[in-house]
C-alpha cells in the first residue's frame, strides 16, 4: 500500500498512529483512505497560516456542502468522494462532518478555558475518528466511550507533541488556562525552546487525564468482534501508551517527541498478540 501524499507534504506514514495499516481487512482501506484523505485536507485548510479565519471557515463550509452532495466542484473531490462512500455504506455523515466542526472552530478559538472545554473540542476533532471505524466494522455502540477516551487521548498527546510549533506558527495553546493560571504560566512561554516549571506541571496535569483516558479505553482491543479491527487499536492503544512515557519524560518544546521505530515494532507485536488472542 503506497502513501497518500497531501498538499502540506504530510502522508499517512507520517502520523504517529496507524492510519489504514495492513490489519484493516483490504475491502475496509479505501473507505479508511478516503476518510483520512477528507479528514487531512481540510485540516490542510483550518492549520494554513497564510489564510484568513474567514477564509478557512468558507472552505471549510465549501467541504461540508460536497461531503453532503450539495455541492460540486474539482478542488472539493475528496469531500464529494467520502460523502458518497459513506451513504453507500450508510454511515452517518456526520462522522465526517463533525470534523469540519471542529477545524471551523480552529479558524478562530485559539484557547480553551479548562480541560472540560479541551475535552469538547476533542469530542468533535477526535472522537468521531473512532466512532467511523467502528461503524465501518459493525462493532457495537456499547464500545463508543472506550473508543471515544482512545481518541481522545490520541488527541490530546498529539497537541502537548506539537505545542510550541501550534503557538509560534498559529498562536494556538491547546492546554487548560485554569491550570496556566494556577500554575503561573504563560503562553509566552512557549516561544522558548525548554519547558518552564509551570508549564512542566501543566503538561503533566494534562498528561495525567490523559493517563486516565487510556485506562478507559485499554479494554477495547478484548471486546471487539472483528480481530483485524482489534489487533489495529491495540497497536494504536500500544502507541499511545509509549508516547505518553515519552512526553512525561521529556521536553517537547526542546524538539519534537515522537514514538521511535522501535516503539512501532512492540506496539506491532502487542496488537498481533492482543488481536488475535482478544487480550
Amino acid at each position: 500500500m503506497t502513501a497518500f501524499e497531501t498538499p502540506s507534504g504530510k502522508s499517512d506514514r507520517d502520523e504517529n498512529f496507524p492510519v489504514a495499516s495492513r490489519l484493516i481487512a483490504r475491502e475496509q482501506r479505501p473507505l479508511v483512505m478516503a476518510y483520512y484523505a477528507f479528514a487531512r485536507a481540510a485540516d490542510d485548510i483550518a492549520d494554513s497560516p497564510d489564510l484568513a479565519a474567514e477564509e478557512k471557515i468558507a472552505r471549510l463550509r465549501r467541504f461540508e456542502a460536497a461531503l453532503l452532495g450539495h455541492e460540486d466542484a474539482p478542488e472539493l473531490d475528496k469531500a464529494i468522494r467520502l460523502g458518497q462512500l459513506l451513504r453507500e455504506r450508510n454511515i452517518e455523515v456526520s462522522r465526517a462532518s463533525d470534523l469540519l466542526v471542529a477545524f471551523r472552530q480552529d479558524a478562530n478559538k485559539k484557547r480553551f478555558a479548562d480541560w472540560d472545554e479541551l475535552r469538547a473540542y476533542c469530542r468533535r476533532s477526535a472522537e468521531p475518528v473512532g466512532r467511523f471505524l467502528l461503524d465501518l466494522h459493525g462493532e457495537q455502540a456499547a464500545l463508543y466511550p472506550a473508543s471515544d477516551a482512545l481518541c481522545s487521548a490520541l488527541q490530546v498527546l498529539n497537541h502537548l507533541q506539537d505545542l510550541g510549533e501550534d503557538y509560534r506558527r498559529l498562536g494556538r495553546l491547546y492546554l487548560p488556562s485554569d491550570w496556566m493560571a494556577e500554575e503561573g504560566a504563560s503562553p509566552q512561554e512557549l516561544s522558548a525552546f525548554a519547558l518552564s516549571p509551570g508549564l512542566r506541571r501543566v503538561v503533566d496535569r494534562c498528561l495525567e487525564r490523559t493517563a486516565a483516558l487510556l485506562a478507559i479505553a485499554d479494554p477495547l482491543p478484548a471486546a471487539l468482534a472483528d480481530w483485524r479491527l482489534a489487533a489495529q487499536a491495540a497497536v494504536t492503544l500500544s502507541l499511545a501508551k509509549r508516547l505518553q512515557r515519552r512526553l512525561e519524560k521529556g521536553d517537547s518544546l526542546a524538539g519534537r517527541i515522537k514514538p521511535s521505530r522501535a516503539d512501532f515494532l512492540k506496539a506491532g507485536a502487542v496488537g498481533l498478540l492482543r488481536g488475535g488472542l482478544r487480550l
